[in-house]
């Protein structure tokens, strides 16, 4: 039995590391820049582009000063699950999202995920970012988002809004794996293309911090080690005012 998709992603991964490292390195800088002044970075993405929010969030090993922006309505969770393909569309919603949980400041980092680009939430929430003069690193997948209009009445698409790119290099549609008599691909690959870059990002980054010279920068002990609750707590308050989730 052969896995393709694991042939997709060695291939994919590849290609990432060798398109993607100078946009990788630039994102490093501006989020190194974004903490030691002591501002703020958010992230977003909307129904399964919002699983890289989850990945970055509360995460052993992860950096604490990554703020998710969460909306009830584009959660997986949601019954019947078409109503996050109607609120992602819903023209409006990503303002009173940003508005409503978001205080964007200049020096801030925003980091959007849409594979597409093309819907109003992703294109409102970055709109908002730019308003305030934050920083726009988006994920996305270029081929695709230049294949497709946006659903934005400004008609604008995400990577159009964008400081830094990172183009994930999946295929349009998402999914990879040509199957023999079936019209449609199987397999996406955005979410595991998405997750080595910004854990990539975070290993580098971690290591950028402390040569600029941060001895203990937040990064999330486990909390299933022993200790690992009590250091949690310490790194959290000396960093609180980056953090603006409960703990």
């Amino acid at each position: 039995m052969q896995f393709l998709y694991l042939d997709r992603i060695h291939e994919l991964l590849s290609c990432i590391e060798q398109e993607e490292t100078g946009a990788m390195e630039a994102c490093v800088e501006l989020l190194a820049k974004c903490v030691m002044d002591h501002h703020s970075i958010y992230t977003f993405g909307a129904s399964h582009a919002g699983i890289l929010s989850e990945e970055l969030y509360y995460r052993a090993g992860g950096l604490m000063l990554f703020n998710p922006i969460f909306a009830r309505e584009l959660m997986l969770d949601n019954e019947p699950i078409t109503l996050t393909s109607k609120m992602e569309r819903c023209v409006g919603y990503g303002t009173q999202i940003a508005n409503s949980k978001v205080s964007f400041q200049e020096g801030d980092v925003l980091i959007i995920h849409s594979v597409s680009g093309r819907n109003p939430v992703s294109i409102e929430i970055a709109m908002e970012a730019k308003k305030h003069h934050a920083k726009v690193i988006a994920i996305t997948n270029l081929a695709y988002s230049k294949s497709v209009s946006s659903r934005h009445p400004s008609g604008k698409r995400l990577f159009e809004l964008a400081d830094l790119i990172l183009d994930n290099h999946g295929d349009i549609g998402d999914a990879c794996v040509s199957i023999s008599g079936l019209e449609q691909k199987v397999s996406p690959t955005s979410t595991v293309a998405g997750a080595v870059m910004l854990n990539a990002i975070v290993a580098a980054l971690a290591q950028r911090l402390v040569d600029l010279g941060m001895k203990t920068p937040p990064i999330f002990y486990s909390a299933n080690l022993d200790g690992g609750d009590a250091k949690n707590e310490e790194l959290y308050q000396a960093y609180r005012s980056s953090i603006h989730y409960s703990f």
